[in-house]
């Protein structure tokens, strides 16, 4: 998934020349699923031919060990090459020039153009909403219409007040010194909105494809970069100025006083954002990826997908562990693994501390003495005891559907985003393209009536 950005440009650019064909490996057991790979196609709008591969017959045949490898195949079908993990797409350029000018010495390339037919979603109000916010001062909620490139701000009752973005990418609309500077709603404002947080009238959003964080001024209906310069870094650092300071995949925000806590993702890391000053920096994990407690700056993460923090301690989501951690904000903090055991240890079972399972998570939400958490790939919203670390599930079946009704009947198709809001969860219900609404006290679900307002 992170390296889609960098493999597009280079698609686009030897369109008449280069085949690409997806090779989909599962870690996770619902992702062996053909139904939610053509889902996560859709959902990525991965341009190429995509194959799942799910008992690794193609991944063994070709002696993978890590995801990505990429393998280079000439035209008679011999692999002339192979990479391994993340890669600089400069660089890979380089080689695919090298590699294409050698074979058409050899008058083995035909260019032309690779037709086939991309799969599509249909039309709908959201497109893979990632994220959601509830402010219970002004009522509202602020959700990410990822797959649209922008953000909507509702009533209670699902009616869209405000629009932020006109559904373009600043990636596409234009080049990086002028498309992430001051802009209004109806400009072009993000590539792929995830997490959100609403201080007053700012609202921060998480722009996990542009790899940025952008300040919305809600009263001026404004919007500007305050992290990121557009590009994803592939080097971990030790921060800086975060208009100089690259980033790879931010998902999810947090605020405390003057300090924005980020779910940096690509970097298997949690970073801190000072807005007074805009120094941006790592806050826990060493950038290598497993699922290690330690200090903050010597603990390993793997894929932070959801944080919040609540009473001086920072909960976050481990997708890759499948695991809920959290780490305390002072200097000498540890990172603490409340559920979550390995990097290939997951499931669905309702137990206590670690010797529940959880599958992929995505998001998480605190609430008085529980955390809820959107367990993603077992498709249900589950919760967990602060004090006991007791797991139950809250909603949700497990069986893929939008069906509303009694929390044990309801059903979600990979749900990502959480928010409460008194005795209601709000729930980005991702690859249903909808939010869902479940009442704390009885587990009921319902599907919010997300409109405009004409």
């Amino acid at each position: 998934m992170h390296v889609l950005p960098q493999l597009r440009k280079l698609e686009r650019k030897y369109a008449d020349v280069l085949t690409v064909v997806g090779v989909h490996s599962a870690k996770f057991n619902a992702e062996k699923s053909s139904d939610n790979v053509r889902e996560a196609v859709r959902r990525y709008e991965i341009g190429h031919p995509v194959v799942n591969d799910a008992d690794f017959a193609i991944w063994q045949s070709y002696a993978a060990r890590a995801w990505p490898t990429l393998m280079f195949i000439d035209p008679s079908g011999k692999v002339i090459g192979r990479h391994e993990g993340e890669f600089d797409v400069n660089a890979l350029d380089g080689i695919l020039a090298g590699m294409i000018e050698e074979q058409e010495s050899y008058g083995f390339l035909v260019r032309g153009d690779f037709e086939f037919s991309s799969e599509t979603s249909e039309e709908s109000i959201l497109s893979y909403p990632g994220k959601i916010t509830a402010d219970p001062d002004s009522e509202i909620l602020v959700i990410s219409d990822s797959n649209h490139h922008r953000v909507l701000i509702t009533d209670l009752d699902g009616k869209i007040e405000k629009t932020l973005g006109n559904g373009g990418s600043p990636l596409v609309s234009g080049n990086n010194l002028g498309a992430f500077g001051r802009r209004g709603f109806d400009e072009p404002l993000f590539d792929n909105p995830q997490g959100l947080v609403i201080d007053g009238d700012k609202l921060f959003v998480a722009d996990a494809g542009a790899h940025t964080i952008v300040e919305v001024d809600l009263a001026n209906e404004s919007a500007r970069t305050v992290a990121g310069i557009g590009e994803k870094s592939l080097y971990r650092h030790e921060g800086g100025d975060a208009l100089k300071v690259p980033l790879n995949s931010p998902y999810d925000l947090s605020f405390n006083g003057e300090t924005l806590y980020i779910a940096m993702a690509g970097f298997h890391q949690l970073w801190a954002m000072e807005i007074t000053s805009g120094q941006i920096l790592p806050f826990a994990g060493t950038g290598a990826e497993n699922i290690v407690d330690d200090v903050r700056e010597q603990a390993l993460l793997a894929q932070p997908y959801g944080i919040e923090v609540s009473n001086n301690a920072v909960f976050f989501i481990d997708s890759e562990t499948s695991a809920l951690r959290v780490s305390a904000i002072a200097s000498e903090g540890r990172v603490v693994t409340l559920i979550g055991t390995g990097l290939f240890d997951f499931g669905d079972y309702d137990g206590v501390g670690k010797e529940a399972k959880l599958q992929h998570p995505q998001g998480l939400a605190v609430n008085n003495d529980a955390i809820y958490i959107a367990d993603s790939y077992n498709n249900k919203i589950k919760s967990v005891a602060i004090g006991s670390l007791k797991v139950r599930t809250v909603a949700g079946s497990g069986e893929v559907g939008k069906g509303d009704g009694a929390s044990d009947a309801a059903q979600f198709s990979e749900p990502a985003g959480l928010a409460v809001m008194g005795d209601v969860i709000y729930v980005a219900d991702t690859n249903n393209h909808l939010i869902r609404v479940i009442d704390i006290e009885s587990g009921d679900v319902s599907t919010l009536d997300v409109r405009q307002i004409y």
